[in-house]
């Protein structure tokens, strides 16, 4: 190693720490890097993006107008507020008595959000499968499991030389492979002296949830899209995927403690990204650890909110809304050894981790132990370059080793990912006993479900503020053109202040009171779209309006299966459920509607397909203005998600804990006597699934595309028929 660079990771961490963040030696001051970081989102990085190469475009972006993202705003609005509140209350924290009392309110409100953890205390049934031996340390192919049946595929690394010694547990982030990402530092821990055990995340290695063996990989695709839809299956029943990886590191401790080789009084824990998350939870909540370092990941959500906010498994739900940050889970174990680290082209940026390093510093000052709380920021891009291994080493010999020995790395030779393969398929799956998350989540909704009436749910429909005043919404014209029959304006409305709802309204030219009927926009390929229903409406004397609903379009990536996953993420972290206030946009509608002179406002109809469909199904169950409603290619049941490890758009239909207490069918039978009628519902996959009546199903028609318009004509004019003054279920 050159010499400067050897010289670089030698100097003391907290002498880093003291630096400025700077850029061409400028300061960098916080809102501008926000402004900055808005636009950097916007144009160059998808949703995704904490999951692969940085990406970041040079400074100059800073002087650009940030792209409009007026629901982000909105939102990040909110979650700023909720964070100055968070920093009031921690200013008054002046002793070690002060900090007890909110570490107490914090661990608390943090196992609430999670949705506690397992108080499961079995066997760990642990068994070594395989070994592979070097000349300075072995390593040992070992599974155990966190849960009964929910197998951990790990490999641990020990220094040949008998004794007992310190241990380190490194949790890997997003690659597919899991495991292996570490072994460079796993095993340079064992040549210097420390047990170091690396493991299959959740959704990783040989722990695949989707895994299909006909595609011989998983049906989501990789990891992630599995952590987003395992992330709204556990909001579902009112819980944290997190909670989940958190106990698989936990358990990950106790077989490490349980092993002769390992000083159980002396652990420590590392991960960069993915594995900065966990470490940075782990290290809050396990306090058998007495060195932590987190790579890639803490951040100030000052920052980070409008920024690479991260995947379910990273982040808790409500924990904004909850006067939380970051810097909560360093605080929480003060004053065990905290090294912060970051690089210089992360999109979790530096000034994001100083952010939580300062607020810390401080914490474990109150202490006395400053030495004992680090920053440390090393070159490129997102990941763990030379330096900043050699810093965790650092760290680690200096709190785990009494700082007996040397923090250079040393050269090793690598494994395949085959090679350090612990099951013999690859896959846990083939394990006798083995158990997916999925079904655990529905063992705890068995075990925790309440059915409530009806009565309870319209009040939760109140509480979730979807019903409305039903004044007037403030509009805007756009534009406006003649049609066929009528004519078509194209607006904004005002939902609430600073959230406009893009909308086309079609007029007959009757000027008499006309039936109105409202359209949740959908253009699904193949399927007739909104705006030619709306068209043939307007030809039969309704007046339509066609909407959509706020959403984040930035936030977006298009990705299969997850839907926008992300803007439901940020509502739910800031303490709003995006379904409930598309819901209540829908209804904002209906108050657009019924306030023209020319509408009958007693005789409103609407149409919603896909997932949108329960947006409108909660509309019409909180407002009976909505007489009938039509559903098409809706999911016909929540807890149907619980079924199977696979989802489409299920993140935009939940409404955390709903489905402890209600389903779909509570919202149909919450409309009373007003008609549903509802074609082709579906799965969780977006299959339509053979329910028989009350349900209505489309013919296939394959090439007879003469009759396709006729057949959706008669389910339309099903919708606009008059409703019956008591209309039996």
């Amino acid at each position: 190693m050159p010499s400067s660079r050897r010289d670089r990771v030698a100097t003391d961490v907290k002498c880093r720490a003291d630096s400025r963040f700077t850029s061409d030696k400028r300061e960098f001051p916080i809102e501008q890097f926000r402004a900055f970081w808005t636009v950097t989102k916007a144009n160059v990085l998808v949703p995704c993006l904490f999951l692969v190469a940085c990406l970041c475009p040079p400074f100059p972006l800073l002087g650009q107008e940030a792209a409009r993202d007026p629901l982000l705003q909105w939102m990040d609005e909110t979650a700023q507020q909720e964070l100055r509140e968070r920093t009031a209350a921690i200013d008054l924290i002046h002793t070690v008595a002060d900090a007890g009392r909110r570490k107490q309110t914090v661990r608390k409100k943090l196992l609430e959000l999670l949705g506690g953890l397992p108080d499961y205390t079995g066997p760990l049934n642990a068994k070594v499968t395989g070994r592979l031996q070097h000349d300075s340390y072995t390593i040992e192919k070992v599974m155990y499991e966190s849960l009964p049946g929910l197998y951990v595929t790990a490999n641990l690394y020990r220094p040949n030389q008998p004794g007992r010694y310190p241990a380190v547990l490194l949790q890997a982030g997003h690659t597919q492979e899991g495991k292996p990402e570490d072994q460079r530092i796993a095993a340079n821990l064992a040549l210097k002296g420390f047990v170091a055990l690396t493991f299959d995340p959740i959704g990783q290695g040989e722990r695949e949830q989707t895994y299909s063996r006909q595609l011989s990989g998983p049906l989501a695709g990789w990891s992630v899209p599995e952590h987003i839809q395992l992330g709204a299956q556990a909001l579902l029943i009112g819980e944290s995927s997190a909670r989940y990886f958190i106990w698989d590191a936990m358990r990950s401790l106790d077989y490490l403690a349980s092993r002769p080789d390992v000083d159980a009084d002396h652990m420590g824990a590392a991960g960069c990204s993915g594995g900065g998350a966990l470490t940075t939870f782990l290290g809050a909540l396990d306090l058998r650890l007495k060195a932590v370092v987190p790579a890639c990941y803490p951040n100030s959500y000052r920052l980070l909110f409008t920024g690479p906010d991260p995947d379910p498994e990273m982040n808790l739900p409500r924990f904004l809304a909850s006067g939380l940050d970051t810097a909560d889970f360093v605080e929480l174990s003060a004053p065990t050894p905290w090294l912060i680290e970051a690089t210089e082209g992360d999109y979790f940026t530096p000034p994001g981790a100083r952010l939580v390093y300062e607020e810390a510093q401080k914490w474990f000052a109150l202490y006395g132990a400053q030495d004992r709380i680090g920053f440390f920021v090393g070159p490129g891009p997102h990941g763990v370059p030379l330096v900043s291994r050699e810093a965790i080493y650092q760290w680690m010999i200096r709190w785990l080793k009494n700082g007996q020995g040397d923090y250079h790395e040393q050269p090793i030779g690598l494994y395949t990912n085959s090679e350090l393969q612990v099951t013999a398929s690859g896959n846990v799956e083939d394990e006798p006993g083995s158990r997916k998350v999925y079904e655990l989540l529905r063992d705890d909704f068995q075990a925790r479900k309440r059915q409530e009436s009806i009565p309870e749910l319209l009040a939760e429909l109140r509480r979730l503020a979807i019903p409305t005043d039903g004044s007037a919404p403030q509009s805007h014209l756009l534009d406006e053109a003649n049609i066929a029959e009528g004519h078509r304006e194209h607006l904004k409305f005002e939902s609430e202040p600073g959230v406009d709802i893009d909308a086309t309204l079609y007029v007959p030219s009757s000027s008499a009171r006309k039936p109105a009927v409202l359209l949740v926009r959908d253009n699904t390929r193949l399927l007739t779209s909104t705006a030619e229903l709306a068209e043939w409406m307007v030809r039969q004397g309704r007046v339509v309006l066609e909407m959509e609903p706020r959403d984040s379009p930035i936030a977006d990536d298009h990705g299969p299966f997850v839907g926008n996953w992300l803007a439901n993420l940020r509502a739910n972290q800031i303490g709003r459920d995006l379904a409930a206030l598309r819901a209540h946009d829908i209804l904002r509608g209906v108050d657009l509607l019924t306030a023209r002179s020319d509408v009958d406002g007693s005789s409103v109809r609407a149409f919603g397909r896909g997932v949108k469909g329960l947006w409108l199904l909660m509309a019409a169950a909180a407002d009976p203005r909505i007489a009938k409603v039509w559903l098409d290619r809706t999911p016909y049941s929540l807890r149907l998600a619980l079924d199977s490890p696979m989802s489409t758009d299920l993140f935009d239909a939940v409404i955390p804990d709903f489905a402890l207490h209600w389903d779909v069918d509570d919202l149909v039978k919450a409309m009373g006597v007003r008609p549903v009628l509802w074609t082709d519902p579906t799965n969780w996959m977006r299959r339509v699934v053979a329910l028989g009546l009350p349900f209505r199903y489309r013919y296939v028609l394959g090439d007879a595309t003469d009759f396709s318009d006729a057949q959706e004509r008669e389910f339309a004019d099903e919708l606009l028929r008059p409703v019956p003054a008591a209309h039996p279920r």
